[in-house]
C-alpha cells in the first residue's frame, strides 16, 4: 500500500480514536506523534542546512543564483503580503469579532487553562520589534542558532557560506562534494523516518481531537469559518498563479501535492514537511533537484502565508471585538507586522503565537485576548500549515519553470 493512503488510514484512525475514546487515554496516544516529531527534528537542522547549502553551490554561475534568488525570495515576500491582504479583507467582509463578548471569554479561558494564560503573558511581555526582528536574523554563533533551531539565522549564515564557496570556484570543489554526499545522507534518513508517518499522524489526530473542546469552538465558530475560507481563496489563488506564470496546467500539482498536504495538515509543521515536499517536488512533480533544494527550505522559513492570513483576520478580530477602530495608519503597520510576523513564524505547531502580541501591539490592542484562540489555535494551526507548504511548492514550481529546469513530461504524468 502507498505510504499517502497509509497515512490517510492514520488519520482517520486517529479521529475515531480521538471521538470514541476516553479523553485521557486518547491524550496518551500522543506519544507516536512525538516520538515521530523528535526523529524529524532529529535532522531537519543539518538537512536544512545541508541541503540549501548544496542547492547554492549547485547553481552554475553567479547571475544565475542570483536570479533564481531574486525570483524566490521577491515571490515569497509579494506572496506573504498578498495573503496578509486576503486575512484583513476576509475579516472586514466576514466581522468574526462582531459580537463576541472577548472580555467574558477572556474570563473564561483564564479559568480553564491558566498555564496558557501565563505561557500567553510571558510571550507578550517579550513584546518584539521590527527592529528587534531584523537584527536577530544575524547569528553571532552559528553553531548555537542550530542548536537553538533559530531557522531565520541558519538560513541567513547557510546563503552567506554558499556564496563565499562559489565565490572561490575550482578549488571549492572537494568541499562541494562532501556538502552534496551530506545532503544526500541526511535525505535517506529523512526516507526511513517518514515510513512511520502513519503511526506519527495516528497519534497526533488522536490527541487532537481529544483536547479540543466543542465549547469554544462555537464561541469563536465565526472566526474559525472566516479563516478557513481566507485560507480556501489563497489554495484556489495558488492554482491561477502557476497557470498565469507557469502556463501549465496547475491540476497535476494539486493532485501530486496530496501527500505532502496531508502530513503538513496531521502534523502542523512545516519543517516536519519539508523532506516530503522536496522529495514529491522532484520525483513526482518534476522540479529540478538545483532549484527545490535551494528554494524549499527558503521558503519554509520565510513564506508562510496561511499564517500571514490568520494573523490579519485575528488582528481585525481582536479590534472587533474589543470595540477598536483601525485608522489607515493602524492598517499599513498591520500589513507590515503581519508580514514580518509570518516570516518570522517558527514552522513549528502554534508558532505564530509567538509573533500575534508583536501584531496586537503595534496596532494598540490589548495582548491578554490572545489566550482566547489558545483553544481553536491547534486546529486552524494544521488548516494554515497545509496553505504554508503549499505556498511553497507552487512558488518553488514556478520559479523552476521559468528558469527552464521543470520535467514536464513527469509533471503532466499520471502517476510517477
Amino acid at each position: 500500500m502507498k505510504l499517502w493512503k497509509q497515512v490517510l488510514i492514520g488519520l482517520a484512525l486517529g479521529v475515531i480514536a480521538g471521538i470514541t475514546l476516553e479523553k485521557d487515554i486518547a491524550k496518551e496516544l500522543k506519544i507516536f506523534g512525538t516520538i515521530f516529531m523528535n526523529l524529524i527534528k532529529m535532522v531537519i537542522v543539518p538537512l536544512i542546512f545541508f541541503a540549501l547549502l548544496s542547492g547554492i553551490t549547485s547553481i552554475s554561475g553567479e547571475g544565475n543564483f542570483t536570479r533564481v534568488g531574486v525570483k524566490g525570495f521577491s515571490a515569497y515576500i509579494l506572496t506573504a503580503v498578498f495573503a496578509v491582504l486576503i486575512g484583513i479583507t476576509a475579516g472586514h467582509v466576514m466581522k468574526p469579532g462582531e459580537g463576541v463578548n472577548l472580555q467574558e471569554l477572556i474570563k473564561q479561558s483564564e479559568s480553564d487553562n491558566k498555564k496558557a494564560f501565563e505561557d500567553t503573558l510571558t510571550v507578550a511581555k517579550t513584546n518584539k520589534t521590527a527592529k528587534d526582528f531584523l537584527i536577530e536574523l544575524i547569528p553571532t554563533n552559528p553553531i548555537k542558532a542550530m542548536a537553538d533551531d533559530k531557522y531565520l539565522q541558519i538560513i541567513v549564515f547557510t546563503i552567506f557560506l554558499g556564496i563565499v564557496i562559489n565565490m572561490i570556484g575550482e578549488k571549492a570543489k572537494p568541499i562541494k562534494d562532501i556538502i552534496n554526499s551530506a545532503s544526500a545522507i541526511f535525505f535517506k534518513t529523512i526516507e526511513i523516518i517518514i515510513k512511520l508517518a502513519p503511526l506519527g499522524v495516528f497519534g497526533y489526530m488522536a490527541f487532537s481531537i481529544a483536547d479540543q473542546g466543542p465549547e469554544i469552538l462555537h464561541s469563536l465558530a465565526r472566526l474559525i469559518f472566516t479563516v478557513l475560507l481566507a485560507c480556501l481563496i489563497q489554495y484556489v489563488i495558488f492554482g491561477f498563479l502557476i497557470a498565469f506564470f507557469a502556463r501549465i496546467s496547475p491540476m497535476p500539482f494539486y493532485r501530486k501535492i496530496f501527500f505532502t498536504q496531508s502530513l503538513a495538515f496531521s502534523t502542523s509543521s512545516s519543517k516536519a514537511t519539508l523532506p516530503t515536499a522536496m522529495t514529491q517536488l522532484q520525483e513526482r512533480l518534476g522540479v529540478s533537484k538545483t532549484n527545490s533544494n535551494f528554494l524549499m527550505p527558503l521558503g519554509v522559513c520565510i513564506n508562510m502565508d496561511g499564517t500571514a492570513i490568520y494573523l490579519g483576520i485575528c488582528a481585525l478580530f481582536f479590534a472587533q471585538g474589543f470595540g477598536i477602530d483601525l485608522t489607515m495608519q493602524n492598517y499599513m503597520m498591520l500589513i507590515l507586522t503581519c508580514t514580518l510576523g509570518s516570516i518570522g513564524a517558527a514552522g513549528i505547531p502554534s508558532g505564530s503565537i509567538i509573533f500575534m502580541s508583536m501584531v496586537l501591539s503595534s496596532i494598540g490592542i490589548p495582548v491578554e485576548g490572545i489566550v482566547v484562540i489558545l483553544g481553536v489555535d491547534r486546529v486552524l494551526d494544521m488548516v494554515r500549515t497545509t496553505i504554508n507548504i503549499t505556498g511553497d511548492s507552487a512558488i518553488t514550481l514556478i520559479v523552476d519553470k521559468t528558469e527552464g529546469g521543470l520535467n514536464e513530461k513527469i509533471y503532466h504524468a499520471k502517476d510517477v
